[in-house]
């Protein structure tokens, strides 16, 4: 072996070890954290400095807990930016179930789904590394190039595979933290999304459906006579039939679903990718199951029911977040009127 061999090695050592030591550095960056935004924003910063990577963003698997959890809370700045949700068996089609990085610098089309909008076409090589809690698959912190060479098949991961076990161990961790301060933003009697944070939420679903060009409806509903149902069976038993409708719509919700409670007897769904049909069949679902599950109070069979309003995205007249609720409440309020009108019309005809 010539001194030129000895060279090469000893300097493929040193740039091992400054390798090394980059990643290490961004592993205590963010170790110590305890909350998603800042988590995936210092390390999506900490990645693209230390390694000179043009693009790195993140892909969430839909209806996963850590993706359930970010919606609710809301995101801001740079993750609005460099998260995308994205659809379980597309995720898998790309990565399958491993939890191994997967390097590719071949076609990038299949992967283009995972891609920011404005930045797939300019990567050319993608190192795609898995995100985990308690060892499920949750997404992966992705890494393009403009290089073809800079990730490709058969290069040395155990580096990437470290990096992905702490991230890991960080997501459990802010995912810990994470809902107790979501439990700070519920409503106490429902345990539902309270109406401050449910305003912050549907701003950002509105800007992600623009963005996106996807769907979006909002359900306004409220409980028919709750009044009188107070009235006459009391406000403990009036408060159990508020626990029993919300939690109804919750398990009738799919998990991308935002359950909330508006005020008093009034609650706010909010349906990212769902159309109006779907959303009208979940309401007259919850109607028919409230009908043939009613509560027992001191014996007696009580039935509420629930009146609704709808809007869409894509109604005439809906400009932001606030002409969207607005809409769904009126269209609440349209439905209540021919509701009473009706029963007035049967209560007259048995006359």
């Amino acid at each position: 072996m010539g001194m030129n061999d000895i060279e090469k090695i000893l300097e493929r050592v040193r740039k091992n070890e400054e390798i090394e030591a980059k990643f290490f550095e961004v592993e205590v960056s963010i170790l110590s954290i305890l909350n998603f935004k800042d988590l995936f924003e210092i390390l999506l910063t900490e990645i693209r400095k230390k390694f000179d990577i043009p693009y790195a963003w993140l892909s969430l698997m839909q209806e996963n807990h850590v993706a359930n959890l970010i919606r609710q809370l809301g995101t801001s700045g740079m993750l609005d930016k460099k998260l995308n949700i994205v659809d379980p068996e597309t995720f898998r089609s790309l990565v399958g179930n491993g939890t191994r990085p997967v390097l590719t610098n071949g076609d990038l089309a299949p992967y283009y789904k995972l891609f920011p909008d404005h930045e797939k076409y300019l990567a050319r090589s993608l190192a795609i590394i898995p995100l985990r809690q308690e060892n499920e698959v949750i997404g992966s912190l992705n890494c393009g190039d403009y290089a073809p060479e800079r990730y490709h098949p058969g290069m040395d991961v155990s580096l990437l595979d470290r990096l992905s076990v702490i991230l890991s161990i960080c997501i459990s961790n802010v995912a810990a933290h994470e809902k107790i301060r979501l439990a700070a933003s519920s409503d106490p009697l429902t345990g539902l999304i309270n109406r401050r944070i449910m305003e912050v939420i549907l701003k950002r679903e509105f800007t992600r459906a623009l963005r996106y060009e996807t769907p979006l409806a909002v359900a306004f509903l409220d409980l028919d006579d709750f009044k009188s149902l107070n009235d006459r069976y009391g406000h403990d038993f009036g408060d159990t039939v508020l626990k029993y409708v919300g939690n109804q719509l919750t398990l009738m919700s799919r998990d991308s679903d935002i359950v909330t409670r508006f005020a008093g007897d009034e609650f706010v769904v909010i349906l990212p990718g769902n159309r109006r049909d779907d959303t009208h069949q979940m309401m007259n679902r919850l109607n028919q199951y409230l009908l043939k599950n009613p509560l027992i109070h001191n014996g007696e069979k009580v039935s509420p029911s629930i009146s609704f309003g709808i809007a869409h995205i894509q109604d005439a007249g809906v400009q932001d977040p606030a002409s969207l609720l607005k809409r769904a409440d009126e269209r609440l309020y349209e439905a209540k009127r021919k509701k009473k009108k009706s029963e007035r019309v049967i209560s007259f005809d048995r006359h």
